[in-house]
């Protein structure tokens, strides 16, 4: 199974990611084989899969490391995670991921929709097998809803110029934030993991979340369309207004009112102009800045749980994070 690139560092890590992708395809069996071979493709598009690879290193926080149920764990998750990427992206209408056209895009939103609904399905149907107990899998039910609500959240503010840092900050908290702290409890609690280092784990999670957001926004203003697989200002050209032009809009807001008026009309003029607001009213240095005392925040979560490998491994991939460019 192919593994993101990111993971050759990390050899054990990189086969028991591997292993995660074996599991979620093998409960891939759908009759109709155009939705076989596209979810199927899905699964192998490139994603980083950081959302398992930090649940299986928090399922070495407890006792009791149970390989077998913390890659069924992390499996779930990350089906979960790629379930909401496809309703994102016929949300979104966006035509690329990972460089690569989306589901909707070549095969129509129903399509998209129907292959969505059927990953939920296998998240669910590999989690009801191998969760502790049915509060586990309440947990992460409670957990999907959250999710949910941040993406629901992010719909009903598009094209609004007035949303401030902590309607961001709340959205983000739902729509990424989340998962990673479900997926870094989840993790720990298949090892017997205590209540307080399951805790430690969960907090890790959301701020690294919220990390790992900010900075993927910042990305949509600095990054080409080469390196983020999706059209450079993406977000904006789709009204979804995120942290830099928010910061920035707090400096002056009357300066921003003439483009963001247009909708979805802007041109690339217009993107120009906008960029050269943010810029000038320092939006993304200060965004950049927010995202560091968030990692700062979860990487001293990760230096009170026990030693151990693992934390040094958490460690060294959440500081790569904070400083990635793609």
């Amino acid at each position: 199974m192919r593994v993101h690139q990111m993971w050759n560092a990390y050899p054990a890590l990189k086969t028991d990611l591997s292993q995660v992708l074996e599991l979620i395809e093998k409960h891939i069996r759908v009759r109709d084989k155009t939705v076989e071979t596209t979810i199927r493709n899905l699964v192998h598009s490139g994603g980083k899969l950081l959302r398992p690879a930090y649940s299986l290193l928090c399922s070495e926080i407890g006792p009791n490391n149970n390989k077998e149920k913390s890659i069924a764990v992390a499996a779930a998750l990350e089906t979960l995670h790629m379930a909401t990427l496809v309703h994102d992206d016929v949300i979104d209408e966006a035509e690329t991921r990972h460089g690569n056209k989306t589901i909707h895009t070549n095969n129509g939103n129903k399509f998209a929709i129907y292959a969505g609904d059927y990953l939920f399905c296998v998240c669910f149907t590999i989690l009801s097998r191998h969760a502790n107990s049915l509060a586990h899998l309440e947990f992460n039910a409670r957990g999907m809803e959250k999710i949910l609500s941040g993406e629901l959240d992010q719909l009903n503010s598009r094209y609004q110029s007035t949303v401030s840092v902590k309607n961001y900050l709340s959205r983000v908290s739902g729509k990424t934030a989340q998962l990673f702290a479900v997926s870094c409890y989840s993790g720990a609690i298949t090892s017997d993991a205590s209540r307080r280092q399951a805790m430690l784990a969960w907090n890790m999670g959301h701020y690294m979340g919220m990390a790992f957001q900010i900075i993927d926004d910042i990305l949509d203003y600095q990054g080409t369309s080469d390196t983020l697989g999706k059209p450079v200002m993406a977000d904006i050209r789709q009204g979804i207004y995120n942290l830099p032009i928010i910061y920035a809009m707090q400096e002056n807001q009357e300066a921003f009112k003439p483009l963001l008026s247009k909708g979805d009309t802007l041109t690339d003029e217009d993107l120009e102009k906008l960029m050269d607001l943010i810029n000038r009213y320092q939006g993304v240095e200060k965004a950049r800045h927010l995202a560091k005392r968030y990692t700062h925040k979860a990487i001293a979560q990760i230096k009170k749980m026990p030693k151990g490998d693992y934390r040094e491994k958490l460690l060294e991939i959440t500081t790569t994070l904070l400083n990635r460019n793609v």
